[in-house]
């Protein structure tokens, strides 16, 4: 098939570019390379041995997306692209709206112009907020609680109102909980611009020496060790879910709604001490205060993905530490300046 892959240069839109085009697809990537780096996509092509066609654009820039749907007629499209630091969003929240929900809005646009009816889209398990109802199933009310989660949240609803107007529409809305990992090769891997947001990038780049120490944000939660509690999922196991998702969508029409977790918890602690066994030694950490909004426990009930599409993950947090590890430690400094 014809893919669009929007966002597609980013951390899971590249390994998920991988997985297209070794299974066959032919991949069109825009991405606006605002959080990204368009070397990503050399490499997608090294590993794959394949071609991709890559447009830098904005969907903000609307007359630019019309013309990729006028060059190519695609199959589906699988969308990535958009803002997702959660603390950015609390400070610009019209920012988060204009790319994410109106950047979403004119990719809808296009592709209803252009005839494409399939679209995988990709959302997150902060559309959930702080409930506290474990394991979080597609049935958990919503309830997020920053710009970045109510856009995902708003988006999810627009999605449903759009298959509502036209049963032709087949739509997968993928809730997944923390992208971790990187590819086995150790040659495309997660990049963040700036300081990481989210615990195992800042980890690896503790292990590089980028940074002092790793904080633990509480250590007092009601929790097996004190530390709060996460599912990871290893990116490419991410990767293959919308795989099987695509090819749920070839033979079904509507709306369908996954979580893709492993539908286990680890905890900041387990992480650490993960990623000491990838990289050989001890990393320094250190307890500061609860960050507010943060919740103790968050992990899927993904039995769901299991059933509809046989997808399962299938990396344990070792590995996801060991491929993460391979990456950043090869690539100290992220694309730009690496080995």
């Amino acid at each position: 098939m014809k893919i669009l892959v929007t966002g597609g240069a980013g951390f899971i839109g590249s390994h998920t570019t991988l997985a297209l085009l070794e299974a066959g697809h032919d991949v069109v990537v825009v991405d606006s390379l605002a959080n990204s780096d368009v070397e990503s996509l050399r490499r997608v092509s090294d590993l794959s041995k394949k071609t991709l066609t890559f447009r830098e654009l904005d969907l903000l820039d609307v007359e630019s997306l019309a013309e990729v749907f006028t060059e190519t007629i695609f199959d589906a499209v699988v969308h990535f692209a958009g803002l997702k630091a959660v603390g950015e969003s609390v400070t610009s929240p019209l920012l988060y709206y204009r790319n994410n929900v109106v950047g979403t809005l004119n990719l809808l646009d296009a592709m209803i112009e252009a005839g494409v009816k399939t679209f995988v889209f990709s959302s997150s398990a902060t559309v959930y907020g702080d409930s506290d109802a474990l394991p979080l199933t597609e049935g958990t009310p919503l309830g997020a609680t920053n710009a970045y989660g109510r856009t995902k949240e708003q988006l999810e609803g627009i999605l449903t109102d759009l298959v509502a107007s036209d049963p032709a529409m087949s739509v997968a809305i993928l809730r997944y909980f923390n992208p971790v990992g990187a590819h086995e090769s150790g040659r495309i891997g997660e990049d963040p611009r700036g300081t990481p947001n989210n615990l195992l990038p800042f980890v690896a780049q503790v292990a590089v020496g980028r940074h002092e120490k790793v904080s633990i944000y509480g250590d007092d939660y009601d929790t097996p060790d004190g530390t709060g509690v996460r599912d990871y999922i290893h990116v490419m196991d991410l990767a293959e879910g919308h795989l099987a998702a695509l090819d749920f969508l070839m033979s079904q029409k509507g709306v369908f709604r996954w979580n893709l977790g492993t539908g286990n918890g680890s905890s900041v602690l387990e992480v650490i001490r993960a990623f000491e066994r990838a990289v050989g030694r001890n990393l320094p950490y250190a307890v500061a205060a609860r960050r507010p909004g943060d919740s103790a426990m968050s992990f899927a009930d993904s039995s769901a993905a299991k059933r509809d599409l046989g997808w399962s993950a299938t990396r344990d947090l070792d590995q996801m530490c060991a491929d993460h590890w391979r990456w950043q430690n090869t690539n100290p400094e992220g694309y730009t300046t690496s080995k």
